[in-house]
């Protein structure tokens, strides 16, 4: 090994936007940069097991974590901003969306973060929550249910029943905001999706256009930084042919060899997700929100990938950036940093990915390819039937494509109203979901120059001004439903 050797480190985060095994005290010690500081307080909420049978696991319950603060609120008036927390420990969250506390300090808001059933500490049945058929509960109709109760509850709790309900989220939160105002416009008078894939995951789209664009930011910086990205993955595809396993050991620093093309798949993904996670997170300024990431990482790789001939040290010391921030590693284990799932983006480790392994293997369709000719990355298939044939026999389940298109309205949202979709160019995410406005009231705000949901970040000297405008639009359309809902509650209230 080099003395330049930039080596691969365990604090591995993929999409999902895992979170994977981090203790509490960890998300106090590193919020992102620009946020405010609110004084969150950890509560746990008495759930329904199942909301849809009503002999089912003796209408058990469980707890369920949510933070609150009420430190901006006017009580029993102001509005009441509800994050609908994805796949992941929702303290990671709530310190990573800084927009929602700012936004709530000018509004005179509560914010409520709620846990998504089986991630972080709301485990519905404890250490066997990811057995056979405990498992079967986690769904998006019963999170969202669980969201739907907290809300009635808790506004009956803090007598807060006149105060209107904005749902905010990010990625697959996102997503649930809109199906919270789709299934519970009652209950939720609007809602803010930042960079929520509700096209790609709903079975919408082309299945090349992820990897596209992961591709397209790198290339936006330099063809040639596309060029050797893919240079480099023939040179390891060349060496692979071969089996030329020890010579790919030592280019990577690999604890053992690789002995299989299922090894070297292996070695493909977890090198393919490097590249995903740099252009999710591509913010101009430095962050710990799923792994640590310099500012502008794909300006970084870029320039890593193009510092000399040696393409390979070049790819590894790339992914180096996402997998060794530290560089304390002394081998990279394949197996235990990276684990292939129903997800070709990456489900991420510890028991957050098993959720989302389960949950991409029933409703939420993630079918994304590499090809190395729409793309800079090897040829990595995921059909539908490759998804069969992995989630039958990993969790025994058959997946319902085009379930949440016929559940939640797919592209046919028209008749909606009151959401944002907000999106940011950098994101590959972002052409899974809505980029056109499609009425007054169903707006899609895009960011110039943004990644993944950057709108939802707290303020930074750093920020684009792009996402500067975008923030105010969002403040703007949530004063006005606020104002709008309060009315009707108001008008509702005086007729009793």
């Amino acid at each position: 090994m080099t003395a330049g050797l930039i080596l691969f480190t365990v604090t591995v985060a993929v999409f999902c936007d895992a979170l994977h095994g981090l203790s509490h005290t960890y998300f106090q010690a590193t919020k992102s940069a620009g946020s405010s500081d609110p004084q969150f307080t950890e509560k746990f909420f008495t759930q329904t097991l199942d909301h849809f049978n009503f002999n089912s696991m003796g209408n058990g319950t469980f707890s369920q974590r949510y933070l609150i603060t009420d430190q901006y609120w006017k009580k029993g008036y102001g509005p009441i901003f509800f994050y609908t927390g994805n796949e992941g420990n929702i303290w990671e969250f709530a310190l990573n969306s800084g927009f929602i506390t700012e936004l709530a300090a000018q509004q005179q808001a509560l914010v409520i973060f709620a846990e998504h059933r089986y991630y972080g500490q709301s485990l519905p049945f404890g250490k066997e929550s990811f057995n056979i058929p405990e498992v079967g509960l986690l769904t998006v109709e019963q999170a969202l249910a669980d969201y739907a109760l907290m809300i009635r509850e808790l506004k009956e709790q803090l007598a807060a029943s006149h105060c209107p309900v904005i749902v905010f989220g990010g990625s697959y939160g996102g997503m649930l905001s809109v199906y919270m105002r789709l299934k519970y416009p009652n209950m939720v008078a609007g809602a803010l999706a930042a960079s929520a894939p509700i096209l790609s995951t709903a079975g919408l789209g082309d299945a090349r256009q992820f990897f596209r664009d992961v591709t397209a930011d790198f290339e936006n910086i330099s063809p040639e930084c596309r060029d050797a990205v893919r240079g480099a993955f023939h040179l390891l595809k060349q060496l692979a042919d071969r089996q030329d396993y020890s010579g790919i050991q030592s280019e990577f620093a690999l604890c053992k060899p690789p002995a299989s093309p299922q090894d070297i798949q292996q070695l493909y993904g977890l090198l393919r997700n490097a590249f995903t996670m740099m252009a999710m997170l591509d913010y101009p300024y430095s962050t710990s929100f799923m792994g640590n990431m310099p500012a502008n990482p794909v300006k970084v790789a870029c320039g890593t990938m193009l510092r000399g001939l040696d393409l390979l040290a070049n790819l590894r010391d790339t992914a180096g950036i996402v997998y060794n921030s530290t560089g304390l590693l002394t081998c990279f284990d394949l197996y235990s940093l990276y684990v292939q799932c129903a997800d070709p983006t990456g489900c991420g480790l510890g028991l957050d990915s098993l959720a989302w392994d389960y949950q991409a293997c029933t409703e939420v369709e993630l079918c994304f390819e590499s090809n190395n000719v729409t793309d800079m990355f090897p040829p990595m298939a995921f059909t539908e039937k490759d998804r069969e044939a992995y989630c039958s026999k990993r969790w025994a389940v058959a997946p319902r494509p085009g379930w949440l298109q016929i559940q939640f309205w797919g592209d046919a949202l028209s008749t909606a109203n009151n959401i944002i979709f907000s999106n940011g160019d950098l994101d590959p995410w972002a052409n899974g979901g809505v980029r056109k406005s499609l009425s007054s009231s169903l707006v899609a705000l895009n960011i110039s120059g943004g990644a993944h949901h950057l709108d939802l970040r707290g303020s930074n000297d750093s920020d684009p001004a792009s996402v500067v405008r975008v923030r105010k639009a969002e403040a703007e359309l949530i004063a006005q439903w606020v104002k709008m809902e309060r009315n009707r509650l108001t008008a509702a209230y005086t007729q009793l």
